[in-house]
């Protein structure tokens, strides 16, 4: 809202505008004394008076406490439920270039929730492309305009920075981040079952890399119970964006804006889409352990089309180490080998868990094929990348492999230095094991 001198000036402007007395103006719920004092600005008027005030003088309570037209805000979040509709079905890429161009208009009409907004879809932008330092800030910066709002809003911002410490090998503080925020609203009540997904979803990662699978597999069964089903979800949001136009164009702000609020949580739903494609890369995961490569391929391959189709590079990348091992395992080498040069080709914009998930799975291919020397070195550059990131479960298994390579070439002492290595991190105080999980909180709508 602005000053009281710019209200005023603005009130005394369109009362002339219309030839509305100052009794006019104020019959029948205020004094023509407050009305002149309202103009002059010697008083702050309340949302009350300026909501009356607006329809007297056939404006928006909007335009009258901000003098911005109504008419640009909602123009603006008609902008970003296109910029949401095209990161839910198509590329973070594309997504991104109207993402950047609404945060300048946001920022430049001064609307923090809107800001935020944009802020939020270029951080999901940047996780998608492996963007992750610049999505970390987004995702940050969008916490920080939403700092009063209650903490089902904010999820989407902490559940975002999460992902991006995940990305980037920091598991522990992913962890941290995802666990708190469950229990936290667990302990206040606040069990919304859109947030509870996005979190659940999101520790899933984690938890695998950290030997966890338990947890992991409850996080991502509670994760599918909650997920809502929608029938053909993407029509009704373009028939809600299509309903708010026409509102727009016959001047009815509120009628529109409500249509585009249906057209927003369609949307955020629709997001889901990659959080399912998750759900699927951990059953293949958790298939995989068991033993039954069939299955864990259909359900890794089913995760890797879902996320190609959503131009997901980094984490379809991912996906593809995990299926590349499957493909192993069933003697199908060439098509591992393929899979994993993927990833590599992504350098430093991947975690060092699944860049070293990719020299381990290299080094045991070269190593089946009976090339110890190109499996050593690939086993020593995965040992260097899992050092930075914690993931001990992986640390000792990798230390057992390259201990038995060397020892099998009669280099004992290495070996032994090695085995060492791996019982060590496997040993360390606080890295095996985690603290009680969060509670599954029963959800209800808020």
């Amino acid at each position: 809202m602005d000053e009281p001198a710019e209200i005023g000036r603005r009130v005394l402007r369109l009362r002339k505008e219309l030839g509305l007395t100052q009794r006019q103006l104020a019959h029948p719920s205020y004094t023509p004394a407050y009305v002149s004092t309202l103009e002059s600005g010697k008083v702050r008027p309340s949302e009350t008076a300026l909501r009356f005030f607006a329809e007297r003088l056939g404006t928006s309570f909007e335009e009258l406490a901000t003098g911005r037209p109504a008419r640009l805000a909602t123009e603006l979040r008609l902008a970003l439920t296109d910029a949401q509709q095209q990161l839910a079905t198509g590329a973070a890429d594309d997504a991104a270039v109207l993402y950047r161009r609404l945060l300048t208009d946001a920022e430049h009409l001064t609307l923090v929730p809107e800001q935020a907004e944009a802020l939020l879809g270029l951080g999901d932008c940047g996780l998608e492309t492996g963007e992750l330092e610049a999505a970390r800030r987004h995702f940050e910066e969008a916490e920080r305009l939403l700092g009063d709002q209650s903490l089902p809003r904010r999820c989407r911002a902490i559940r975002g920075r999460a992902v991006a410490h995940l990305l980037a090998g920091e598991l522990r503080y992913a962890c941290y981040l995802l666990e708190s925020t469950i229990d936290e609203l667990s302990a206040n009540g606040l069990a919304d079952p859109e947030a509870l997904v996005l979190l659940y979803t999101a520790v899933i990662g984690p938890y695998i890399d950290m030997g966890a699978h338990a947890r992991a597999a409850h996080a991502a069964e509670l994760a599918l119970a909650l997920t809502p089903h929608v029938n053909d979800p993407a029509l009704v949001a373009g028939m809600h964006r299509q309903v708010a136009r026409t509102f727009l164009a016959e001047g009815r702000i509120a009628d529109a804006d409500a249509s585009l609020a249906k057209a927003q949580a369609i949307y955020r739903q629709l997001r889901l889409h990659t959080d399912l494609a998750h759900c699927h890369w951990m059953r293949g995961y958790v298939h995989a352990q068991n033993g039954e490569l069939t299955s864990a391929e259909y359900e890794l391959r089913t995760a890797r089309d879902m996320l190609t189709e959503k131009r997901a590079t980094l984490y379809t990348a991912q996906v593809e180490v995990e299926l590349a091992d499957v493909l192993r395992r069933l003697g199908r080498y060439d098509e591992a080998a393929e899979l994993v040069a993927t990833l590599l080709e992504l350098g430093d914009r991947h975690g060092a868990v699944h860049a070293g998930g990719a020299h381990r799975l290299l080094g045991l291919i070269a190593e089946e094929r009976g090339d110890a020397e190109e499996a050593e070195e690939h086993y020593v550059v995965a040992l260097a990348l899992l050092e930075r990131s914690g993931a001990t479960g992986d640390l000792a298994d990798l230390c057992r492999l390259l201990g038995d390579l060397l020892r099998r070439s009669g280099r004992v002492e290495a070996a032994l230095d090695v085995y060492r290595t791996g019982l060590g991190h496997r040993a360390a105080p606080g890295t095996t094991t985690l603290g009680p999980p969060p509670a599954a909180p029963p959800y209800r709508s808020v």
